[in-house]
């Protein structure tokens, strides 16, 4: 896959050290622009996420006739002029997801209980990505959807309509399948429920109250959605916390090279966000939580990470949903770590923007690194350092770009990572933050691809 892009990076020259706010989350930013969109009255954003993913949302909602305005020029702050659940206007072209699978798999759940038919796509990444898993929900809820290899590839034709409610049993720990459920429900008649094998990321169920629709969820997980006669715009502002994700990235830089001391602020620490940091305590990081409070519906705190030993750690099952976007930076940490590091059930990770196994593995082992890839995660053996000059492909995808400029910072020579400028999509400034706090990264010039 050629979408453009080197990233050079590492060997660290020294300590990194500072304070950072990384960009907001990017799962609620999503979110909000489809809850405000569907809202009765106006809603103002703050601390959105401007990268491509959530900018291609943004587009789709003004295709259908809402009014966005941005309040400022960095697209941090925006106000959207909601049309109701039953506003939204048929577009006269394909809505393009781009990159953005949450958008993709989100908006076929808005799509289904519109009363007119729209096509979504998405660029050849996520052409690839399997839809069935939200394709049939919404089919029995009474929704008709066309495609490719039986609508499980985009692009995917949805024909919505008035919906009734299901009891959906996720076979996948899933928060887009849940969350395209969900919000399906609310043109349904009748409570729809989910139940998924284990607990993902419930910022859906949280954000919804914010707009008038309560969402109950009962001591055995399951989740259940009366809908309401209209969602309404919040009195005050939504306020998104920093990206948990983004975070990531600076938090296994910082545990891995010595000497380092960095305060990445205001991240969520959400449970079902928070996997990355109990990976990273058993791994025997050093992060220490201050200034606990909440943004809205949202636990947030800062996150100081001081360098340490890492070691050896088998991850608990438990905990792979909760950091399933974080492991390819994790893997990055367990190849620089004191022994040997095991992942399994992580099969989801196959099905992203990359297969991250496969590709990390790939990368990580161009670089110097000992990993096994296994069907459903990897067995990696952890070295003092890894040997560098090497060309790695992050295959269009923004984790796996990023991750490999992370394990540079411990290689003895710069590692070149093609194909990486997906960063756009969700990080944006990745490169100019890293660099605050000292990271050794770069992006190549013309003459050094």
């Amino acid at each position: 896959m050629n979408v453009g892009g080197t990233l050079i990076a590492g060997p660290a020259s020294g300590p990194l050290k500072g304070d950072i706010v990384v960009p907001g989350d990017k799962s609620m930013s999503h979110r909000s622009v489809m809850l405000a969109s569907l809202a009765d009255g106006v809603t103002e954003v703050h601390g959105f996420l401007p990268g491509e993913d959530n900018i291609s949302t943004a587009k789709m909602f003004i295709d259908m006739g809402v009014k966005i305005e941005w309040l400022n020029d960095e697209k941090t702050s925006l106000r959207i002029h909601g049309v109701g659940l039953h506003g939204l206007k048929a577009p006269d072209a394909l809505l393009d997801a781009g990159n953005a699978g949450t958008c993709v798999r989100l908006m076929t759940g808005v799509l289904a209980g519109q009363d007119f038919a729209s096509t979504i796509t998405g660029d050849a990444s996520l052409c690839k990505r399997p839809m069935k898993r939200v394709v049939d929900p919404v089919r029995r809820m009474g929704a008709k959807v066309e495609g490719g290899d039986g609508g499980n590839m985009l692009p995917i034709t949805i024909t919505g309509g008035k919906l009734n409610a299901i009891h959906h049993i996720s076979e996948i720990a899933s928060a887009q399948v849940k969350s395209c459920v969900l919000l399906a429900g609310l043109y349904a008649d009748g409570v729809t429920k989910v139940n998924e094998p284990k607990p993902t990321r419930d910022h859906t169920e949280r954000m919804l109250p914010l707009f008038g629709q309560p969402v109950d969820v009962a001591d055995d997980g399951t989740i259940s959605l009366n809908p309401v006669d209209k969602l309404i715009a919040p009195d005050s502002a939504v306020h998104i916390p920093a990206d948990p994700s983004s975070a990531c990235f600076f938090a296994v830089a910082a545990s891995l090279v010595p000497g380092s001391d960095v305060t990445l602020k205001s991240i969520g620490i959400n449970a079902r966000r928070d996997g990355w940091r109990r990976v990273m305590n058993g791994m025997g990081a050093d992060l220490t939580l201050l200034n606990e409070s909440m943004v809205g519906k949202e636990p947030v705190a800062d996150v100081r990470v001081l360098s340490g030993g890492l070691h050896t750690l088998n991850v608990d099952a438990n905990d792979v949903p909760d950091a399933i976007d974080e492991f390819p930076v994790i893997f990055a940490a367990a190849s620089l770590a004191d022994g040997e590091f095991v992942l399994a059930d992580a099969e989801e990770l196959r099905v992203k923007e990359s297969d991250r196994i496969a590709v990390m593995a790939d990368a990580l082992r161009a670089a110097g690194a000992d990993i096994e890839e296994k069907h459903d995660g990897a067995v990696i053996q952890g070295l003092s350092s890894l040997s560098g000059d090497a060309n790695v492909d992050a295959h269009g995808d923004h984790r796996i770009a990023m991750a490999m400029a992370v394990a540079a910072q411990r290689a003895n020579a710069e590692i070149r990572i093609h194909n990486a400028s997906a960063i756009a999509t969700s990080f944006p400034n990745f490169v100019s933050l890293a660099q605050s706090i000292g990271m050794n990264v770069r992006w190549a010039d013309e003459g050094e691809v």
